[in-house]
């Protein structure tokens, strides 16, 4: 998008305020005034929460939530649409304003609600879940790190909005972010029945485990995230070898699949699917034809694992299928099918995997403070979280969320069990880590297809405000801090405790 000049900036504004028919809610000089800021993106290209999603109809649902709510606090609406520029603008614009309401909408990572959040005045960040989780999960550390009179919410329940909402009225004449957060915190139940259904994890023969890493490759196609110096530390900190792949070496393959072992793959995974919605069995085909591409090349490269710059390939016209149901695949096997040419969550699923023979489930995670609970959502997911020879889940075959296109997993994962999140960084020497009761599956069709639902083991307040290593993690089944921690120990690792 090109900048605005200030006039069609001031135009723009003018015409979100009329189209959320709320120009200034409840206006009353005795009131404290606040701008309310709706980021979003344009809804014409693959974005979370998904292409064609409805911005309007959310944002006048939120302003009149506060319409009704909120009477005793004058809110001034304005949008912006993924342009930095418009962030100068709105605070040029506000001097008269006494806060800020920061309703992250979609997934416009140009909007800059860490500027936003800096103005010294009272800011309440609002996460639409599934939209715009993303930008606030990995600004949001640096935002509550400068001391400002910041807080935030992110909640499946509008009413929370409003609640927080409503105590601008303290916080403008305290100039403090207390209130919003005393407000968030009545709001966030406490998890009180930590019991989990058996899942024992035995203790791999460590030097075993190690020397099996050394001889572990994983093929990353398409570019990857960290470059050849993430390469160079896995290598030397943890034995793992990254193989770089070019998209044409990965076409080349696709082209040679044949015709018959795809089409068992489709048939298979189509007869066990519990639904299948807007995917037409070709489409299946076509990913089985990428499953069988992908495994010429792991057996040509002699790799345990591959990771697929997926977004880039598919719109770069190198990738004629998405890869989301190889993955599946794979995982369950035993192997590693890893999301978006992601280094370090490919060498987390990968080294975990030796050490407990369970695969791993790559996320965007996603925080709801109604359920004390964090999201993992992504349109891959196992269906043998406990491994190849344990039980599967039921899943279902729907479109890639963002685009609509392809086909994708929602696997419904077992509720109950407690889980281990991680990224294994070399560069920095340091584990990420946090663990969480597996307590249900989310079913809304915005974001990605699986959400498993976990309620946090530890202060979910502590994980957001200190979210680290961008936005993905990997989650596995099972209780593995023994694991996680011989491994530090061996490997001279440090482990960081998020929650």
């Amino acid at each position: 998008m090109n900048p605005m000049n200030r006039r069609q900036f001031v135009s723009a504004c003018a015409a979100c305020a009329a189209s959320t028919t709320c120009g200034s809610l409840g206006a009353n000089e005795s009131k404290p005034k606040v701008r309310l800021v709706f980021c979003e993106t344009p809804n014409d290209k693959p974005i979370w929460p998904n292409i064609g999603y409805d911005f309007e109809k959310r944002r006048k649902q939120i302003t009149s939530l506060l319409a009704r709510e909120c009477r005793e606090v004058e809110f001034l609406p304005v949008c912006l649409m993924n342009d930095p520029i418009q962030a100068d603008e709105v605070i040029k614009a506000d001097a008269e304003v006494d806060g800020y309401l920061l309703c992250v909408q979609g997934l416009g990572w140009r909007n800059d609600i860490t500027k936003l959040s800096a103005t010294g005045k009272p800011t309440l960040i609002v996460d639409n879940l599934f939209g715009g989780s993303g930008l606030f999960l990995t600004r949001l550390p640096k935002i509550m790190s400068t001391g400002k009179p910041v807080d935030w919410v992110s909640s499946s329940k509008d009413a929370d909005i409003a609640a927080s909402a409503r105590q601008f009225v303290v916080a403008v004449k305290e100039n403090s972010a207390a209130s919003f957060r005393a407000m968030r915190r009545k709001n966030t139940p406490a998890m009180r029945n930590w019991s989990c259904k058996s899942d024992d994890v035995p203790m791999p023969d460590m030097d075993a485990a190690l020397k099996e890493l050394k001889k572990t490759r994983l093929l990353v196609v398409g570019g990857g995230w960290g470059g050849d110096a993430f390469r160079k530390a896995s290598r030397e900190v943890t034995g793992v070898e990254f193989i770089p792949v070019k998209f044409e070496e990965m076409a080349a393959a696709y082209e040679k699949a044949g015709t018959k072992p795809p089409k068992e793959f489709a048939e298979r995974w189509a007869g066990k699917a519990q639904k299948i919605e807007a995917v037409t069995p070709e489409t299946i085909e076509k990913c089985g034809v990428m499953y069988v591409a992908m495994k010429q090349l792991l057996d040509k490269h002699q790799a345990r694992g591959i990771s697929i710059n997926c977004l880039g390939g598919f719109y770069g016209g190198h990738l004629k299928a998405y890869p989301c149901l190889g993955f599946c695949q794979l995982n369950d096997d035993g192997m590693v099918g890893g999301c978006e040419a992601d280094q370090m969550s490919a060498l987390t699923m990968a080294v975990m995997g030796v050490l407990t023979g369970r695969p791993g489930y790559i996320s965007d995670p996603v925080i709801d403070t109604a359920k004390n609970a964090i999201v993992y959502a992504h349109c891959v997911a196992m269906t043998k979280p406990f491994g190849p020879k344990g039980a599967s889940n039921p899943y279902q075959i729907l479109t890639h969320s963002e685009d609509r296109q392809g086909a994708a997993v929602r696997s419904l994962l077992p509720s109950g069990y407690m889980t281990t999140t991680l990224e294994i960084n070399p560069q920095t020497r340091e584990v990420l880590f946090h663990q969480a009761k597996t307590i249900g599956n989310n079913f809304s069709d915005m974001a990605c297809r699986t959400k498993l639902e976990a309620a946090v083991k530890g202060d979910l307040e502590k994980l957001t405000e200190t979210w680290g290593f961008g936005w993905h993690r990997v989650t596995f089944y099972g209780d593995l801090k023994p694991h996680v921690e011989e491994l530090c120990r061996r490997l001279n690792l440090k482990l960081v405790e998020e929650a």
